[in-house]
């Protein structure tokens, strides 16, 4: 992902990556609302205020596109960014420490992990560790953004404001207007703007509904500068995980959107904002027909949190969580591999209501939860204050409590631990252990793992050296021994896995090793 530059500013380096953020800023469409659904076409375009004709779609598709663009296209705006920098590297804003290879620095958390995953190294730009001379330095960031009230507020991409030190928008007849930034909200990579100038302004509104895979949108926006561009096409996808962040839950669309599109809206055929784009997915840096865009229940709620309060508040309950693998399941004896395994009950509403490490979430309020991504989303839409009805496994039976969640810290997130789901160990454990208390640093519970074999599941499943175990099969140990005799009765008891309870660092997780067959009851 790229950041755009002015003309006159050294040619744009071209991050060759295979996903990629819209502008430089880049653009994340949020889609999710009210759009007219497919059986309900063909839909008279031309004539929007008609009543939709009974019947499928015709195999021509909707006649024309151009009335809705006509009402909507009026509220949506080019943002342009000037942004200050410690380094610029072929053209592109660096954070100056050498290492890496030229990406901004204002990328939504997650994203530059991304980037350096699928792209390549220095990415076309400078030999590594070659930049411009440090200072104040400046370039032009170009996005989109879109007029949400008739008294000047816009709806931008946080990454297209952030680090900028002026902000003007342009709007469809050409006026320019100077904005200052009310609020942003990196965990969804959305800010709030408002125009200096005092006036009356066209807006559009947020859809209520959520739009059905296989519903035409349309994206406004603009892209490489051009300003006012407008494609089409439908909802690909819903509830796509990019890895951008704790909230990730994207519409994927295949509208078509390129760099400078971040933060513009996508529209439903009735004129309302079911996405603001974000992010795409290009193996050459322009579109192919993957886009992603922030879902409108989503975007609605912190949009009217940044206009309250210039921030956003989220609920928390204080748990480290994780995925319920298929291992995991077979070990706690739970039906299905849905929910979200609590690996550490931190201080707060959920440890005080009674749930403790080994408790598996499964829903909230009466909807169930099928994992940790799903579990953060819903607890971190919620306000601090609110209460939430949880519902969670312990020994098999289901149990009920209600918190009143507290407020989620600035420096943390609703985590949800990266394990992979389909892992599936096999063989011996391959594990050297000693008491935590013998090894320095290691703490006094536990027992730490010394040594790792390479090729053995433990390794495999990701336990390492230094990791403590403090329970295997829910069952606390203290010595090596413990463990062995904690696995021999996981044995008898016929346990296809068994489960060990892993401190790192700070952190705890979760890890199921299969048994060896010929060992299983």
């Amino acid at each position: 992902m790229t950041q755009e530059t002015s003309p006159t500013n050294t040619p744009r380096r071209r991050l060759s990556v295979r996903a990629g953020l819209l502008a430089g800023a880049c653009a994340i469409a949020v889609v999710g609302a009210g759009v007219t659904h497919y059986s309900d076409f063909p839909v008279a375009i031309a004539n929007a205020q008609s009543a939709q004709p009974q019947g499928g779609q015709s195999l021509g598709g909707p006649p024309s596109f151009a009335n809705a663009v006509d009402r909507v296209k009026p509220a949506v705006v080019s943002v342009k960014v000037k942004v200050e920098s410690a380094a610029v590297r072929g053209g592109d804003i660096a954070n100056g420490d050498g290492e890496d290879n030229g990406l901004p620095p204002n990328l939504p958390p997650g994203l530059r992990d991304f980037f350096r995953q699928f792209g390549e190294p220095n990415g076309g730009g400078m030999p590594h560790g070659q930049m411009r001379p440090r200072g104040h330095q400046y370039s032009q960031a170009q996005g989109s953004g879109f007029f949400i009230s008739p008294d000047g507020y816009i709806v931008t991409n946080n990454h297209v404001v952030e680090h900028g030190v002026e902000v003007q928008v342009t709007m469809d007849d050409g006026k320019t207007l100077d904005a200052k930034v009310i609020g942003t909200d990196p965990k969804t990579d959305l800010a709030l703007l408002k125009v200096k100038q005092p006036g009356t302004y066209p807006f559009v509104k947020f859809a209520k509904a959520q739009p059905r895979v296989g519903d035409w949108v349309i994206a406004v926006g603009n892209p490489f500068g051009l300003g006012g561009t407008v494609t089409a096409g439908i909802v690909s996808a819903r509830g796509r995980d990019i890895g951008s962040g704790p909230y990730d839950d994207y519409l994927q669309i295949d509208a078509a959107v390129n760099r400078g599109n971040s933060g513009g809206p996508t529209f439903d055929m009735n004129g309302e904002v079911v996405g603001v784009n974000t992010a795409i997915y290009s193996p050459s840096g322009g579109n192919v027909g993957i886009a992603f865009a922030i879902p409108t229940e989503v975007a609605a709620n912190v949009v009217e949190s940044l206009k309250d309060t210039g921030s956003v508040a989220r609920g928390f309950i204080g748990v480290q969580i994780q995925p319920v693998t298929s291992e995991i399941a077979d070990s706690l004896g739970l039906k299905d591999a849905k929910g979200a395994l609590v690996a550490e009950a931190q201080p707060g509403p959920a440890s005080d209501a009674g749930i403790k490490a080994g408790d598996v979430i499964v829903s909230v309020d009466g909807d169930k939860v099928a994992g940790p991504k799903e579990l953060s989303r819903r607890i971190g839409s919620m306000k601090p204050g609110d209460k939430a009805e949880i519902t969670y496994i312990r020994d098999g039976r289901e149990q009920t409590v209600t918190l009143k969640l507290a407020a989620l810290p600035n420096d943390k997130t609703a985590r949800a631990d990266a394990q992979d789901e389909n892992a599936a160990p096999a063989g011996g454990f391959g594990l050297a252990l000693a008491p935590a208390s013998s090894v320095d640093g290691a703490g006094s519970q536990g027992v730490v793992v010394t040594q790792v074999d390479p090729e053995g599941p433990g390794a495999q499943q990701g336990v390492k050296q230094g990791d403590v175990i403090l329970e295997v099969a829910g069952h606390a140990v203290s010595s090596p021994s413990e463990v062995k005799q904690a696995l021999a009765d996981a044995r008898k008891g016929g346990k296809k896995a068994v489960l060990l309870r892993l401190k790192t660092g700070k952190d705890s997780r979760f890890v199921a090793l299969a048994f060896p067959k010929k060992d299983r009851g």
